[in-house]
């Protein structure tokens, strides 16, 4: 049996972690070109900031809990 025999056998399981990261920096680009495009601040820094810093704390948690999801265990 060939290495890439055993590579199609496993089954490659979904990782939520890279579509909630993915998701979240969306979000940010989007409020970034919103503000670039209007000249006026369209969300106010007193809730971008904390809203930026504690959707990177959820997304390590993720990240964090789904690590098994993207190891390969030899």
């Amino acid at each position: 049996m060939s290495e890439h025999e055993t590579r199609d056998e496993r089954r490659h399981r979904f990782d939520p972690g890279g579509v909630i990261t993915g998701l979240f920096f969306l979000a940010v680009a989007g409020v970034s070109l919103a503000t670039g495009f209007s000249g006026e601040s369209v969300v106010s820094l007193r809730f971008l900031v904390p809203a930026v810093l504690i959707g990177l704390g959820v997304v390590g948690i993720i990240r964090v809990l789904t690590r098994s999801r993207r190891r390969t265990l030899r």
